[in-house]
């Protein structure tokens, strides 16, 4: 699940240690569902040797080397996607000499002309690695809006573009075509520093709530990165440290909730994010079949990087003793059974411990868990969706 910080760490690794070294030996897996270079796996390999390194760029969640000639490898980081640098921490990892070398999993590795190695590894097959004349000009990079990190939104551009936006906020930031670099638990924490609901329509939100995620964002972001993403070190306050495996918690005593947001898995505290004005039109509230099949459920198109079944572990080198990556089944009859959606300004959110998230307590069965928001007009009972298939 790496999202801009990261990615971001990788690429400054990667800036530290090999800038200005030249390309020695190339190996590309054979995997064309993760290398779509467009050009054979041998091609690749010969367009990289003799190549010297002159820049790690990045935009939003995607990372490109930028060579002394193109054309140039870029990474798209998927679900678990990582670079590894063999004798150099990335995000805590470090690759010693008791593991195996590359690893199986990885998709893309180089040794360098003065002996270093690094690999671009993924155990989960929804990353992408490519090969572009100019990443910039073309897609996935080129329909990227401004990075969250580099290339941050004034305060009067960010109010204006909200003011736009006929959209729940949680699906506009999540929206890499907004703001670039902003994943499912980024987008949770600044929702929820700045006390807004992820179904608030944006164009909805106060001046105040807008300078108030505005802020949220850049000092998320800002500090997440300064860090090299060590969810060890974030403020002990924050939502993230709460937020994961969908479980019964609080965070500074107040209780998590889930629902459903722009596609997403969303944890939020409706005791300090309340609606405000107007709503997003629908939600979908989680239960515990859902939650067992979402981590091998096919990842949606919209924001594919994350996996909140559960809370990011320190990296660890992929070894020979690692297990192979399961692979996401296509389909299955748990989904059929709990999607509740809600008309306009109505909304019914069941407590977490209610769906069977956790293992029952004295407390799981009592109604007092379950919070029911009634339209100011009509009160109507929700009622089950049609079964979907997947």
């Amino acid at each position: 699940m790496p999202e801009l910080p990261e990615v971001e760490a990788a690429r400054r690794a990667l800036e530290a240690h090999c800038l200005g070294r030249r390309i020695a030996r190339c190996v590309v897996a054979d995997d064309d569902k993760v290398v779509v270079a467009g050009v054979g796996r041998v091609a690749f390999e010969r367009a990289m040797v003799g190549k010297t390194i002159v820049a790690a760029r990045r935009r939003g969640k995607n990372l490109w080397l930028q060579l002394d000639a193109p054309p140039f490898p870029s990474f798209q980081f998927g679900m678990a996607g990582a670079i590894y640098i063999k004798g150099v921490p990335v995000t805590k990892s470090v690759v010693n000499s008791t593991e195996e070398w590359p690893s199986k999993y990885s998709k893309f590795f180089v040794e360098l002309d003065d002996g270093l190695e690094f690999s671009f590894t993924d155990k989960r097959r929804f990353a992408r690695v490519r090969l572009f004349e100019d990443p910039e000009t073309v897609s996935p990079i080129s329909e990227l809006g401004p990075d969250a990190l580099f290339e941050p939104m004034s305060v009067a551009d960010f109010l204006d573009s909200l003011g736009r936006k006929k959209i729940g906020i949680k699906a506009l930031l999540l929206d890499q075509s907004f703001i670039s670099g902003i994943g499912n638990w980024i987008a949770d924490e600044v929702l929820y520093q700045s006390r807004i609901h992820p179904l608030q329509i944006a164009s909805s939100l106060s001046r105040d709530s807008c300078e108030a995620l505005h802020k949220s964002i850049q000092e998320v972001v800002t500090y997440a990165v300064e860090v090299d993403a060590d969810c060890d070190r974030f403020p002990e306050e924050w939502l993230f440290h709460h937020r994961w495996g969908k479980k019964p918690g609080k965070v500074n005593g107040k209780k998590i909730e889930f629902i459903t947001a722009g596609g997403r898995t969303t944890a939020y505290v409706p005791q300090l994010q309340k609606w405000t004005g107007v709503q997003s039109s629908k939600m979908v509230v989680t239960n515990l079949e859902q939650l067992a099949d979402s981590v091998d459920a096919e990842v949606p198109k919209a924001d594919a990087e994350d996996d909140d079944n559960q809370k990011p572990r320190k990296r660890v080198a992929t070894s020979k003793v690692a297990s192979a990556a399961r692979k996401p089944r296509k389909g299955g009859d748990n989904d059929k059974s709990s999607i509740k959606t809600t008309e306009a300004n109505k909304v019914t959110t069941n407590s977490n411990a209610e769906h069977g998230l956790d293992k029952p307590t004295s407390n799981a069965g009592k109604k007092s868990d379950q919070v029911t928001r009634r339209s100011s007009r009509n009160k109507v009972k929700p009622q089950a969706s049609k079964s979907e298939e997947r």
